[in-house]
């Protein structure tokens, strides 16, 4: 009735479409905002806001590094869309009312993390680098632990975390809606993802290719993927106790009167070939051991690594297959087995985080826990928790004779596990009176200090490890009388000390530079000692030369103290081509 009197006071407007009733007009401008202004307080809404949140803030370190490949703005825009739209499409799966803001707060403070050490050491994040933080102990996480770390998780995570936590609880939706806008958030996600790779397809395939570390960079898609990854290969993994290797092992009989072996296995931490004088470097990093006889020190050149990390490379190295064969996912005995089945006296000793179950069926010691009766350690000697490696040579004959007597007249394998140079905080690995290079970097911020100072304090720890070993060749000559003693030295992998704006260690094998993979190894055999004089004159001279590897170690040590089995290689052994 209203519009009819409307019509007979205004007849003009009679030929004019009727305009919308107030409420419809304002219920469609109600729904346009609504794109524009959605309800944040519906799981799918707040899984987009973080997945924009992550992959534009906590993806700092990615963009500058494809800001410096300089590719242009056009393929930043798209690669950060695609990130956006990857990661909310992942997210979308998991937007569930009680579980959504469980998994942001959690990616949140990772993604944060992950930014911060992505950043700061040039590191990339894949299931490698999952297992290293797994089997990190609170003496090497306390090394990582700076004011702008929580800065970071303050600003990129715990900020948004709290808003998010603060946000109204969604309203009732059935659950096959809830599940449809869930699927459909999906594949809208991966569909603006695969257009926008397809827009840049040229760019983004050579960028890939050749830029390998970039996928292991995109926060937090990398922390999801690779997570997932080492939790299903765990629970895909065989059960029960490891397999078997070397059953027939055996020791090689010996002349009448011949005296047992006692080879001493240094196993260094994070030490690269490249900085030991011994193997020419400009510094004097090796001033106790370059004074030995070189007709009975020989250092390796040409050594490669096994991994990148502890956890990679100690499992490998003391297996027999080799780096292209080993699996890590098949739990196997190793060298210090067979050894013991051969039935030699084994002591692994301990000064870092662990032996990565290597050492679990033979004596095992730490720095930390003395024998009974033992002197207590000199005043120095120990900061807190952690020990400077000399205290592996503290009350070594206590420790060795409370080993098997039996065994002992048969042989003697021990092994030390140094915290070497271990970074980032390579200043502690030093003591004070061994501080050659000066000034050190005093910080565990290492891309604070001037390269110049990251170098000293990480030769000041090569510096450490040459009187290390100095003073175990020393230990080992008293020992000459009762055993046919000798020392084999090689680090598990090495370091990045700021080249190509890479710090520490951990790289993808297969991306992984040489700083590295290429690692020291150092044998010592005193000249009238039984192995040396079974030897040809002149042979261990050619081998500091010749391309060596982490797969050599174990036939290495079996053929050094005349230990047989199936899994042994001849061919693979260094001191075989010499006897």
């Amino acid at each position: 009735m209203l519009a009819a009197e409307v019509t007979a006071l205004y007849p003009g407007r009679a030929r004019m479409r009727p305009r919308p009733p107030l409420t419809a007009r304002m219920l469609l401008l109600k729904r346009l905002l609504a794109w524009f202004q959605p309800d944040i307080s519906r799981p799918l809404t707040q899984a987009w806001l973080a997945a924009l949140w992550m992959s534009l803030l906590a993806n700092w370190p990615l963009w500058e590094q494809l800001r410096s490949l300089s590719l242009g703005t056009g393929f930043l825009l798209a690669f950060a869309g695609m990130v956006t739209a990857a990661t909310g499409a992942v997210l979308s799966l998991l937007a569930w009312p009680r579980l959504i803001k469980g998994v942001l707060v959690l990616l949140l403070l990772a993604g944060a993390a992950l930014a911060y050490f992505i950043g700061t050491y040039g590191i990339v994040f894949d299931p490698s680098m999952v297992v290293n933080m797994v089997q990190t102990d609170a003496r090497e996480t306390r090394d990582l632990l700076s004011w702008r770390l929580l800065a970071n998780l303050l600003v990129l995570g715990a900020l948004p975390a709290w808003w998010l936590l603060r946000r109204p609880r969604a309203p009732h939706q059935a659950f096959r809606h809830r599940l449809g806008g869930n699927l459909a958030a999906f594949g809208l996600g991966l569909a603006a993802m695969v257009l926008l790779a397809l827009s840049v397809f040229a760019t983004l395939s050579s960028t890939m290719r050749n830029h390998k570390s970039i996928r292991y960079m995109v926060t937090p898609l990398n922390a999801v993927y690779s997570v997932g990854a080492v939790a299903a290969r765990n629970l895909a993994g065989p059960k029960g106790p490891p397999a078997v290797i070397g059953a027939d092992a055996r020791l090689l009989p010996r002349a009448e009167g011949a005296k047992p072996p006692l080879l001493l296995l240094v196993v260094g931490e994070t030490a690269r070939a490249m900085n030991f004088s011994l193997n020419g470097y400009a510094r004097p990093t090796n001033p106790e051991l370059s004074r030995l006889p070189a007709t009975q020190l020989f250092s390796l050149g040409d050594v490669t690594s096994c991994g990148t990390a502890t956890a990679a490379s100690l499992p490998c190295m003391f297996a027999p297959q080799g780096h292209s064969a080993f699996d890590a996912d098949k739990p196997q005995e190793n060298l210090l087995d067979v050894l013991q089945r051969a039935g030699l006296a084994v002591l692994w000793l301990d000064n870092q985080s662990g032996c990565k179950a290597l050492c679990d069926r033979v004596p095992n010691d730490f720095t930390t826990q003395l024998p009974a009766g033992a002197t207590p350690l000199p005043a120095g000697m120990c900061n807190g928790e952690e020990c400077f490696d000399e205290a592996l040579l503290h009350a070594l004959d206590r420790r060795i004779a409370a080993l098997d007597p039996e065994r002992l007249r048969r042989g003697l394998v021990l092994v030390m596990h140094q915290m070497g140079s271990h970074g980032p905080a390579y200043f502690k690995r030093s003591p004070p009176d061994l501080k050659p290079f000066q000034p050190e970097c005093r910080s565990n911020e290492l891309q604070q200090c001037p390269r110049e100072q990251v170098v000293n304090g990480y030769d000041n720890t090569l510096v450490t490890t040459d009187r290390l070993l100095s003073r175990a060749i020393a230990w080992l000559q008293t020992k000459q009388a009762r055993f046919d003693a000798g020392m084999l030295y090689v680090s598990d992998h090495g370091e990045s000390l700021g080249e190509n704006g890479l710090y520490l260690h951990g790289m993808p094998y297969a991306i992984a530079p040489a700083e590295q993979t290429h690692v020291p190894m150092i044998l010592w055999l005193p000249e009238d000692g039984a192995l040396a004089t079974s030897l040809q004159p002149g042979c261990l001279a050619t081998l500091r030369d010749k391309p060596a590897s982490h797969d050599n170690l174990f036939h290495t040590v079996m053929g050094w103290v005349g230990a047989r089995a199936d899994v042994y290689k001849p061919e693979w052994d260094l001191l075989a081509g010499c006897r």
